[in-house]
């Protein structure tokens, strides 16, 4: 998906989202019309690419899909529903066991799929990236990526190699971006030091309001750098009692929607983070793509400041 405008959608984009959405909001085109600003605020969040392409702020996780935790058929279904809703960007890796399941899932609509997977950090010496590339393609029954990250940089020690190697895949068409994830602000620096490092496209960390510490110098590092952060866990992770916090129950409430798409709301609200939160099931996947359009008040926000504070800097 390419656009040079990031700030809102066309009346006929946002249509088109409105009618995906369904019970989810339904907006009628003299409506759109009388409503003008209005119908723009609301408009799906999208998030730029450093090289112009532009995703959805919300996406989909999928670490722990296709390992029989609910039906393969109610997770694939859920995917799909995800996709319909406009969290086209799929994130997966070569270690999650997901790529067959997302492969499947996906099946005659590649195309309107950002397609995200990762490479295992002990699999990039010599030629490793682009065997490992091949393996991520052939099981997601595809002939690109849309983009390919480092998984982690532990154990990485000639990060130079790592960007010759995604830069060959991507002037074979293998990949169509390169990104980076789990590294430190010194890490990214060290990054674009090295000749074509500047070409990363984002950095995939944890970030939720229960785990802000990127606030402090990841955050504005790739603001300044106009690289965005890609979320994992924006709902807390495994084991996480997030989605019962009181507080953002009682926002939920107020909007008329769940906590979950109160807290991905928050994730996303800068413009400059793209959440991929999972989920295996259908109800929960419509609940999250609320937030896509989910506009939080000044005083809201200051509401989960209070319970959530940012990190001291």
């Amino acid at each position: 998906m390419k656009s040079t405008d990031t700030g809102q959608l066309n009346r006929r984009e946002f249509n088109c989202f409105c009618v995906a959405l369904g019970s989810l909001a339904t907006v009628s085109g003299a409506a759109v019309v009388a409503a003008g600003d209005a119908a723009a605020a609301d408009a799906p969040r999208m998030v730029k690419f450093p090289d112009g392409t532009v995703v959805p702020a919300l996406g989909q996780g999928s670490a722990g899909l296709g390992k029989g935790r609910h039906p393969a058929p109610v997770e694939e279904e859920a995917l799909r529903t995800g996709l319909s809703l406009g969290m086209t960007l799929i994130d997966t890796a070569e270690v999650y066991g997901s790529e067959e399941f997302i492969g499947r899932a996906i099946a005659g609509q590649r195309g309107g799929v950002f397609l995200v997977s990762k490479v295992w950090p002990n699999h990039v010496a010599g030629d490793g990236i682009a065997r490992a590339c091949e393996a991520s393609l052939k099981r997601l029954g595809t002939d690109y990526l849309d983009l390919y990250l480092l998984h982690w940089p532990n154990g990485v020690t000639n990060l130079a190699a790592v960007v010759t190697g995604f830069e060959s895949l991507r002037a074979a068409g293998k990949i169509r971006a390169w990104g980076v994830s789990n590294f430190s602000v010194s890490q990214l620096e060290g990054l674009l030091r090295i000749p074509r490092g500047d070409h990363c496209a984002t950095n995939q960390v944890p970030y939720s309001i229960a785990d802000r510490g990127i606030e402090h110098d990841m955050l504005p590092w790739c603001e300044r750098h106009a690289m965005p952060v890609m979320a994992y866990s924006p709902l807390g992770g495994a084991g996480s009692n997030l989605l019962r916090d009181a507080t953002l129950a009682r926002v939920g409430a107020a909007h008329g929607c769940s906590a979950a798409a109160v807290a991905l709301a928050w994730t996303i609200r800068s413009g400059h983070v793209i959440a991929i939160p999972e989920s295996g099931s259908v109800a929960h996947v419509k609940e999250n793509a609320i937030a896509l359009s989910l506009t939080l008040t000044p005083q809201e926000l200051a509401a989960l400041d209070a319970v959530h504070p940012p990190p001291r800097r």
